[in-house]
C-alpha cells in the first residue's frame, strides 16, 4: 500500500500503518511523482522521474543511496535509524525527518534539488520526563562514509526503548551499530564505556567504568551484565544491569565505539565478558577466549599497528542519554 501518491511540488497529508507522513513541498517544482509509506520502524519511498536525461542513481534519502533504480524509478527501503533521519518529540508526536535531494553534475540540464519527507509517529508513553528537542534514546554519528549508532533499546532489541527510566537491578538493553557503504564488512566494537552524570566528560565528572582496558565488560564480573550474541557483525548488543550510580539523577554513557577487520581481533580489538563458572569469554570466538586473559590485568597489543586506519574512520565516541537509574525501595 503506498501512502502518498502526488506531483513533488503539492503538500502531502496522510496516514499510513499507524503514522502520520507529512511531505513537504521543496522551493523548486520538480516534475516527478513520489510515492512514500511510514512503517513502524523503516521508510520506503518511490521517485518516478518525469525529466529528460534525469539520473536517478543521483537520489540521496539523508545519507542513503538508493536501494535500487532504473531509467525512471529510483526506490529507497531505509530504517528510521539510517541514513541520518533527525529524531524530534514534540508534544504527543515523534518526528523522523529527512531530505530527499538530487545531486546534479555539472554538466546535468537538470538541476539539484532537496524535498523534504517527515514521518510522524505518536510518542511512545514515557518517552521523555520533560519536553526535550534532542533524542535520549538513538543517536547517529557520521564519519567519512561510516554511520555509527548507539541506542537505548527494549527488552528484545526490536525497537527503540520505550522508557529512560530503569529501576536498579533491571536490564537496559543498549545496542550499537555501524553502517557501511563501500568499505570491506567491518566488525563492530565497544572499546570503552563510562557512565556519567554529564553530556560532556569532564575531569571533575562523576564516573563509572562499564567497559574498559580494549573491550572488557567489567560489570560482567559482579553482576548479570553480558554481551548478547551477535544478529550482524555490524551490530552489538549489550545487556546492562542497571547498577547504583546517580540514583534518581540524569545518567549519561559514553561509548568509544570501534569498527575493525573481522579477521584482526587481537587483545586490544575485542568484545570480552566474563561468564559465571568460565571466567573471561571472547563474544565471537569462544577458542581464542585466551585474547581476554588481559582482562584482569593490562591489555597490550603484541604487534605493531598503523594508526592510519583510525584516522579514515574506524573510531567514534559516542553517548546516549540522559536516562535515570531508581532505587525500587525508596
Amino acid at each position: 500500500m503506498h501512502c502518498v501518491s502526488s506531483k513533488h511540488a503539492v503538500m502531502m497529508v496522510s496516514f499510513c500503518q499507524g503514522a502520520l507522513l507529512l511531505s513537504l513541498a521543496a522551493a523548486m517544482a520538480v516534475y516527478a511523482d513520489i510515492k512514500v509509506d511510514c512503517g513502524p520502524d523503516f521508510v520506503t519511498l518511490m521517485w518516478t522521474e518525469g525529466r529528460p536525461q534525469a539520473d536517478t542513481s543521483l537520489l540521496r534519502l539523508g545519507s542513503c543511496f538508493p536501494t535500487s533504480f532504473s531509467a525512471g524509478e529510483a526506490y529507497f527501503y531505509v530504517d528510521l535509524t539510517d541514513c541520518n533521519f533527525r529524531i524530534l518529540v514534540t508534544g504527543d508526536v515523534l518526528l523522523y525527518s529527512n531530505d530527499l535531494t538530487y545531486v546534479a553534475s555539472e554538466d546535468s540540464y537538470n538541476l539539484a534539488f532537496t524535498h523534504p519527507v517527515v514521518c510522524a509517529y505518536e510518542r511512545p508513553k514515557d518517552w521523555y520526563s520533560s519536553q526535550q528537542i534532542y533524542d535520549p534514546v538513538f543517536k547517529t554519528y557520521g564519519l567519512g562514509d561510516l554511520q555509527f549508532t548507539l541506542g537505548l533499546m527494549n527488552d528484545d532489541f526490536s525497537g527503540p526503548a520505550e522508557s529512560t527510566s530503569f529501576p536498579l537491578g533491571s536490564i537496559i538493553p543498549i545496542m550499537a551499530s555501524v553502517v557501511q557503504k563501500s568499505h570491506q564488512p567491518l566488525l563492530l566494537l565497544l572499546e570503552e564505556c563510562v557512565a556519567a552524570t554529564t553530556p560532556e566528560l569532564h575531569p571533575e565528572s562523576t564516573m563509572y567504568p562499564i567497559i574498559s582496558n580494549k573491550g572488557c565488560l567489567l560489570e560482567s564480573v559482579s553482576s548479570q551484565s553480558k554481551f548478547e550474541p551477535r544478529q550482524k557483525s555490524s551490530e552489538m548488543r549489550l545487556s546492562l544491569q542497571a547498577f547504583k550510580f546517580a540514583m534518581g539523577d540524569e545518567v549519561f554513557i559514553h561509548c568509544k565505539l570501534l569498527a575493525w577487520d573481522p579477521n584482526g581481533l587481537d587483545s586490544t580489538k575485542k568484545a570480552c565478558h566474563f561468564v559465571k563458572g568460565h571466567g573471561w569469554e571472547l563474544l565471537d570466538n569462544l577458542a581464542q577466549s585466551n585474547l581476554c586473559d588481559c582482562c584482569e590485568s593490562k591489555c597490550k597489543s603484541r604487534r605493531q599497528r598503523s594508526v592510519s586506519s583510525e584516522k579514515h574512520g574506524m573510531v567514534q565516541k559516542a553517548v546516549i542519554g540522559p536516562f535515570t537509574i531508581t532505587d525500587v525501595n525508596s
